[in-house]
This record gives C-alpha cells, sequence and structure tokens, in this order.
C-alpha cells in the first residue's frame, strides 16, 4: 500500500521527533492520526500548520480502554481503520547524563515508568491495530528503539532496559502477525538533534558524538523519521522483524 494511501497512527506524535515523522509522512501524502497525552497545544498546531491530513486524538497509552477508545475515535473522524502504527510515546524522560540514577540510586518505579510507556504503550496499540490491519491483509508497525543497548555510551538504566524489550516484542510479534500481511519492525537511533528529551544534552556531547561517526554529525529526527518512512513504504514490504540503526555509522548492526 502506497504511503498516500494510508492513514498511520503516530503515538507521541505532536512534539519533538514525533512531530518530525508526522511532517514526513504528510509530506509523502498519507494521513496521520497525531496521539498525544498532555500536548493538546502541540497537536493542534501542528494540525493547523499541515492541514486536514492531520486528526489529533488525545490518549494515554498506557491505559488499554483509552487506546481502544483512540482506533474506534481515529477510524469513526477517518472512515477508514488504521493500517499503519509508529509506536514513539515516551514516558517523561531527558537525555541528561548528569542527573541519571546510578545503578545504585534507581530504583524499581523509573524502571516501571520506562517499560509502561514503551512496552505496554506498544502493546496496546499492536492489539488494537490487529483486526482492522487482518481485515485489510495489510499492516505496518514500526516501533522506535535506540542504539544505546548496543553501545551504553551513556548508562541510562530504565530507559535502555525498556527499549531493549520493546525490541523483543518487535521480533515476537512480527512472527504473529506475519502471516497476516502486518510487517513489525525497530528504528533505533542515537542521540538525535535536537528534540525536547535531547535539549538537556551539554553541546560537548554531541560533538563528541559527531567526531565518532563516519558522516561526523549528529543524525537529525528528520533523518531519522525518512527511515520510518521506508518501513512503511511498499519497498519494506519484505522486511519484517528488524532493527534498523540510523545513527551516522556510531553503531554497527
Amino acid at each position: 500500500m502506497l504511503l498516500s494511501e494510508q492513514w498511520v497512527l503516530i503515538t507521541g506524535g505532536a512534539r519533538g521527533l514525533g512531530a518530525s515523522i508526522t511532517r514526513a509522512l504528510v509530506r509523502e501524502g498519507a494521513g496521520v492520526v497525531v496521539n498525544y497525552h498532555r500536548s493538546e497545544k502541540a497537536a493542534l498546531a501542528l494540525r493547523d500548520e499541515l492541514g486536514e491530513r492531520v486528526v489529533p486524538l488525545q490518549a494515554d497509552v498506557t491505559d488499554k480502554a483509552a487506546v481502544t477508545r483512540l482506533f474506534d475515535a481515529a477510524q469513526a473522524q477517518t472512515g477508514q481503520p488504521i493500517v499503519s502504527v509508529v509506536n514513539n510515546a515516551l514516558a517523561d524522560f531527558r537525555f541528561d547524563g548528569d542527573a541519571r540514577p546510578t545503578i545504585d540510586t534507581l530504583d524499581w518505579t523509573r524502571m516501571q515508568q520506562q517499560l509502561d510507556g514503551s512496552l505496554k504503550g506498544a502493546l496496546n496499540t499492536i492489539q488494537a491495530a490487529a483486526a482492522g490491519m487482518r481485515a485489510r491483509g495489510f499492516g505496518r508497525i514500526v516501533n522506535v528503539g535506540t542504539n544505546l543497548f548496543q553501545n551504553p555510551v551513556v548508562p541510562y538504566h530504565d530507559y535502555t532496559a525498556a527499549k531493549a524489550a520493546l525490541l523483543s516484542l518487535t521480533r515476537t510479534a512480527s512472527h504473529d502477525l506475519g502471516p497476516d500481511g502486518i510487517t513489525v519492525n525497530m528504528v533505533s537511533g542515537g542521540l538525535l538533534r535536537t528534540t525536547d528529551a535531547s535539549s538537556a544534552t551539554p553541546e560537548f556531547v554531541f560533538d563528541l558524538i559527531a567526531n565518532s561517526t563516519p558522516v561526523r554529525r549528529v543524525t537529525t529526527p528528520e533523518e531519522f523519521a525518512d527511515a520510518v518512512l521506508f518501513f512503511l513504504s511498499p519497498w519494506a514490504r519484505a522486511v519484517t522483524g528488524q532493527n534498523l540503526i540510523v545513527d551516522g555509522g556510531l553503531v554497527k548492526g
């Protein structure tokens, strides 16, 4: 299915990386359901910027009942089932190495918050989307990951563990959903210049990462968004259960 024929749900689609993915999809003619939790103002501004192909809808993706209502509302407003989902929502988090908890001070509350935001939220959207995707014989699920579990240059224990678990779900879900024409993949970035979450990162860290990559620069949200579009497009129809690292070559495979 062409991008221009799809309605894509992006969780956390109003700000930061999510907004970049939204803009990239609209640029290619897709319709986008922009899910937000507390960022109503940003979601409405994005709709004003991009037009009628953007439908903002509020839901807490960690709430299964709320996600079911989200999909019902999306179909009611667009007239079509959601055939593609980008699980981008991030529980409250800032990439600030000086403020992170160490392994000695990390408490389970923080770990649970990240697991709920990344893993539980993705499971809820996948389960809510599956019936409509099966009915169409087509579905695309893209989970947003991180290169930190391959290269934990800064040990963000809670965030990294949750994203590693999401990669496992990506690969196991691809087995269950593949026979129905549904692919499940992950796109993993490094530190992006710049999102709300990375705004607390000191400039010298960006410089250090840039100098360590073959391209000698830090990946932008717009570049990351283009990789997400690949997995949603017809060109990725035979690709599933994969993790594509988009970080300028910093991490190899």
